[in-house]
């Protein structure tokens, strides 16, 4: 899964596998598409954050996307893992699905569930302020 976080919403893909360079440079096309003006990236030090397909890409983008990282190891400062420990603490807690394709469609469900609830996206951002 990969997700972005602005103050009211998040958008999410789900994808099979590792998140790669490819599946990031696709989520910043399809995140650029949908939001329609310049992004402000801010994410974690992921070696797929920093490759040079990424970068190559963001370069392409000729402003439209700036990009910012969090220190080292501050998971607690990244609103995005706020998306997942709630997803698996409160959204999706003791759920066993009997295969990938049920975990894919409860967790997509949830998420979109979990979208529409501005207030809780506004706390991952508190919680991070915390820190």
């Amino acid at each position: 899964m990969i997700a972005g976080v602005s103050f009211v919403r998040f958008y999410f893909r789900l994808f099979t596998g590792a998140i790669r360079s490819p599946q990031i440079v696709e989520f910043l096309k399809t995140l650029s598409q949908v939001i329609g003006r310049k992004l402000l990236i801010v994410w974690d030090r992921l070696q797929a954050h920093r490759s040079r397909l990424v970068r190559e890409y963001v370069e392409q983008q000729h402003g439209r996307i700036a990009l910012e990282y969090l220190p080292a190891y501050a998971p607690e400062l990244n609103p995005v893992e706020r998306i997942w420990g709630y997803l698996k603490s409160h959204a999706m807690p003791n759920f066993c699905a009997k295969d990938l394709g049920q975990l894919k469609h409860a967790a997509r469900s949830r998420l979109r569930s979990m979208q529409r609830r501005t207030t809780l996206v506004t706390a991952f951002w508190r919680q991070a302020e915390l820190f």
